[in-house]
């Protein structure tokens, strides 16, 4: 009874064998799953990163709007009051000045060519 023979120490063999394969595939497993719950983590705080930068964008754009809107609202309320008073049309006749400001914005919109507005403004002169 001293040593084992050839089949016992295979057979020990064997079961050290699988237990170490068993431990490693267990230890394995759990660092692959650390290993996405860190990478899980990671995304979760980028996308909250980034809806945080995409909603201080979206206050930014809005302010700038508004700052913009404002400055327009300002600079025509200005315009209107330094504005001189346009000269009042003769009687039965027609505002040139007026006219000529209608087709510029028309011209402006794209409604009328370069063309048509200096055939419009020829005949408005003459």
């Amino acid at each position: 009874m001293g040593r084992p023979g050839l089949v016992g120490l295979a057979a020990r063999t064997a079961v050290v064998a699988g237990t170490a394969t068993a431990v490693s595939g267990g230890v394995a497993r759990h660092q692959q799953r650390r290993a996405q719950d860190q990478y899980d983590q990671q995304q979760y705080e980028a996308a909250q990163q980034q809806a945080a930068l995409d909603a201080a964008a979206q206050q930014a754009v809005a302010q700038q709007q508004a700052a913009y809107a404002q400055q327009q609202a300002a600079q025509q309320a200005y315009v209107q009051q330094t504005a001189p008073a346009a000269p009042a049309a003769p009687a039965g006749g027609v505002d040139v000045v007026a006219e000529l400001q209608k087709l510029a914005a028309l011209k402006e919109q794209g409604i009328l060519s370069d063309d048509e507005f200096a055939a419009a403004k020829a005949k408005l002169l003459s």
